[in-house]
């Protein structure tokens, strides 16, 4: 039997149908990230990507021993047949970059993907399974919610300036009063003493 000959990896081509999902929970979560392992699909906040064949395969992979180094040669032997003859260093490592651009992670800061050197990969993230999807937020309610609250923060401090200029201007105003009602007050005293000291001259 002649082995198959792939000199490059075509990552393009779905591949599947040739991959059994593994037992346990449906759902596995990491970051933004939710994994439908029975539709073979991933999502991020609700919007699905497009990972496909060997690029998906990759990131089960890391989910199944996130925290932990999947190695080159565990790739390898995961993702093609031992009778095929593949440039496996290149082809590993367009795999690994096309699930990074995905992910919208890069080599330099990896956010999800370490690349830990002379051995292979880890999930650096940590990841949770379930057996019930996650229902994404809607992106608009939280617009509504600020908006909402910038509506109601204006009277509530129109109305609190209100009530602290008025509340300095009354006691102003009573002390005026209190001052010309003293004012008053002296001066008819003044007046009826000194209209009393007149009366008594002959």
């Amino acid at each position: 039997m002649t082995p198959n000959v792939m000199p490059t990896l075509d990552t393009a081509m779905d591949e599947r149908s040739n991959f059994a999902p593994p037992s346990g929970p449906r759902f596995m979560r990491f970051g933004p990230f939710q994994v439908d392992q029975q539709r073979q699909e991933v999502t991020r906040n609700g919007s699905r990507l497009k990972l496909q064949g060997k690029v998906y395969q990759v990131l089960v992979a890391l989910l199944d021993k996130p925290g932990e180094v999947v190695t080159r040669e565990e790739l390898r032997q995961r993702l093609w047949p031992a009778d095929t003859h593949v440039n496996y260093d290149a082809n590993v490592n367009t795999t690994v970059n096309k699930l990074r651009q995905a992910l919208g992670d890069s080599t330099d800061k990896p956010l999800y993907i370490e690349t830990i050197p002379r051995k292979g990969y880890c999930l650096v993230v940590s990841s949770e399974a379930s057996d019930v999807p996650s229902v994404p937020l809607r992106a608009e309610a939280v617009p509504e919610i600020a908006l909402a609250e910038a509506v109601q923060v204006p009277p509530k401090e129109s109305a609190a300036a209100r009530s602290g200029f008025w509340v300095p201007l009354g006691v102003v105003g009573l002390i005026l009063a209190g001052m010309l009602l003293g004012a008053g007050i002296t001066i008819t005293t003044l007046l009826i003493g000194h209209f009393a000291q007149a009366t008594r001259w002959p």
